[in-house]
């Protein structure tokens, strides 16, 4: 397949940004899925301490890049944006838990509207059953409201991790959240500079009787979602009252 058409649509450059952090057990099985589907691949090892370094060593023709510390989801995509911009376009993001579809991939990318630079969020189709965690359904739809509250768009899964980002414009967005807040802060903030946010369906898998890994710290997490929404509201609120002159 030559380069071209490995890119994918006249929208511009694809290239598939996985954020992993102890997920050795299922990153290399998520980026034998990716390979196929002939598009650039970039890893962003957010400090991982098993042997998750190991199971990326095991491929050639992708880009690995590394940070010593964790320093969190969002602090990973933005190291990844950083470096693919002028690479790419669109950096279409994946979690390396295996729950994502890689062959929804061409999905997303299709239903981008010819001129326009949207984020384009994968919406996890069922999200129900004892398989699913509590954790994951409650977020989601803590999330959706909060997100409106902050003058962002209207989703049905915010919390999503497989979307498209449009390069560089997700940099300029100002995004402060370094962990899992970052992929709703930029879903606010993208909302506020006029920049679209669309969704499609996508499958999600919770597979029964195997052990996920999920670095979602229920108490944590909500602690900082909340001071992440209440801190959005708080600037809206000023832009609303001040405009221009904030």
């Amino acid at each position: 397949m030559t380069e071209e058409r490995a890119y994918g649509t006249p929208a511009g450059r694809f290239a598939v940004l996985i954020p992993v952090y102890n997920h050795a057990g299922g990153v290399v099985s998520v980026i034998e899925r990716v390979l196929a589907l002939d598009l650039p691949v970039w890893v962003v090892d957010d400090g991982s301490t098993d042997g998750t370094a190991a199971g990326l060593a095991r491929f050639g023709g992708i880009t690995v890049l590394r940070h010593e510390k964790n320093r969190g989801k969002g602090a990973a995509l933005l190291t990844g944006f950083e470096a693919m911009a002028g690479k790419a376009d669109w950096a279409v993001t994946l979690d390396a838990d295996g729950q994502h579809d890689p062959k929804d991939v061409s999905g997303l990318i299709r239903i981008i509207p010819t001129g326009l630079r949207p984020i384009v969020i994968g919406r996890r189709e069922g999200m129900v059953g004892d398989d699913v965690p509590w954790t994951s359904r409650f977020g989601r739809k803590f999330s959706n409201f909060w997100v409106r509250v902050a003058g962002g768009p209207v989703l049905s899964d915010t919390q999503s991790g497989m979307r498209i980002y449009p390069l560089p414009e997700a940099l300029g967005l100002g995004v402060r959240a370094r962990r899992f807040q970052f992929e709703v802060e930029i879903l606010v903030r993208a909302r506020w500079q006029g920049i679209p946010v669309i969704e499609a369906p996508v499958d999600v898998s919770y597979t029964p009787g195997m052990k996920r890994v999920s670095h979602f710290r229920p108490f944590v997490d909500f602690c900082r979602n909340s001071g992440t929404f209440s801190r959005l509201i708080f600037l809206r609120i000023l832009i609303l009252l001040f405009g221009d002159r904030f």
